[in-house]
């Protein structure tokens, strides 16, 4: 059983910048290696604390044997986290999904890449019992320590009870779950379950609520529990939203982790800070037509900054939505504070190289 260093522990528990890695390809629909390696490169040096590759950023497709593309992907990204010799702790996110036979080869194909931790997605199993997927996660847990994750309904997600995150907490090797329902009850049913849970101490507790990322990032869950006062906070990120613009994203976590700290209170400006981080997001994931275009959309935002080539993507019919382009447009002139384009800028070069 691969288990946490204690250094990766910390930071995990701290809370970090973790993007989602989209997928570079070239106008065939080719992996386009020199630009998926500068991605990577952008996140190191954009000072996100991790990488999650093989989830749904970087396209599910990659699995088809037609295009057998993620153990190259996962292996560029280890690659280049290895070669940047970092003075810091940085975790490495595998995407693990599929039923329970594949699920294990690929925590197996992750562990033997060096990664940290496997992102475990329940996508795709609507069939299986809670209790399936628990046995699942626990077989899972014996190879690669697992980050769970509520996935929500409009792309393929589950709607999950609160006896399941309470089960999924108390599975040793658990180590954090990431939790994006996109739904303020089903995320509070996660916290919940999990100071109800005898490891709730040990859980770190993430985002990917890409539409409320910076309310749940201030905000304290506090629970009575058999008499005993229990609190969580969500620690950090793993999103999709935060593989754009990320130099900001690190920028506005450091922000919100001063604020906790210091205990004052909270500023209006991040909350109105926090409302033009969704509305952006909604232009970028295309919530005005059911998140179609979200993987396109990300693709744009790096296109326009010169970090990807064009916005291809592995199924020739995910592309940006009818009135997507204006709509990143539009965010894009609103709220220029939020962009990292200057960063990109004087570092595209370097990284292309």
């Amino acid at each position: 059983m691969k288990t946490l260093n204690k250094a990766n522990k910390e930071l995990l528990q701290e809370g970090t910048v973790i993007p989602a890695h989209p997928l570079a390809l070239d106008p065939h629909r080719k992996l386009d290696e020199r630009r998926q390696r500068a991605l990577t490169r952008y996140y190191l040096d954009s000072g996100a604390g991790g990488i999650a590759v093989g989830v749904h950023t970087t396209q599910f497709e990659i699995r088809k044997k037609e295009f057998d593309l993620l153990k190259p992907v996962l292996s560029l990204a280890a690659e280049e986290v290895e070669k940047a010799q970092l003075a810091r702790p940085f975790l490495k996110v595998a995407g693990i999904v599929g039923p329970t036979e594949q699920a294990l080869r690929e925590a197996e194909i992750a562990v033997s890449l060096g990664y940290d931790l496997g992102l475990v997605s329940n996508g795709g199993l609507a069939s299986l019992s809670e209790e399936a997927l628990i046995q699942r996660t626990e077989k899972i847990a014996e190879i690669i320590p697992v980050f769970g994750f509520y996935l929500q309904p409009a792309v393929g997600g589950k709607v999950l009870s609160f006896d399941f995150w309470k089960a999924l907490a108390d599975i040793p090797n658990v180590q954090a779950i990431k939790m994006a329902p996109f739904n303020r009850y089903q995320t509070l049913d996660v916290v919940r379950a999990v100071c109800h849970a005898s490891r709730y101490q040990d859980i770190a507790l993430y985002t990917g609520n890409d539409d409320n990322i910076v309310a749940d990032l201030l905000t304290t869950y506090r629970f009575t529990i058999h008499g005993e006062q229990r609190e969580k906070n969500i620690v950090g990120g793993l999103l999709g939203h935060w593989a754009v613009w990320t130099q900001k994203a690190v920028t506005l976590l450091q922000e919100i982790k001063q604020i906790r700290k210091s205990g004052q209170q909270i500023p209006e400006e991040m909350l109105t800070r926090g409302i033009a981080i969704t509305d952006t997001n909604a232009a970028f994931f295309d919530a005005a037509h059911q998140f179609k275009g979200c993987i396109a959309g990300l693709h744009e935002v790096l296109r326009r900054q010169g970090l990807l080539e064009g916005i291809w993507c592995l199924n020739p019919e995910e592309t940006l939505s009818p009135g997507q382009y204006e709509e990143i447009s539009r965010v894009y002139q609103q709220y220029p504070a939020l962009h990292d384009d200057a960063f990109v800028s004087s570092h595209l070069s370097q990284w292309l190289s």
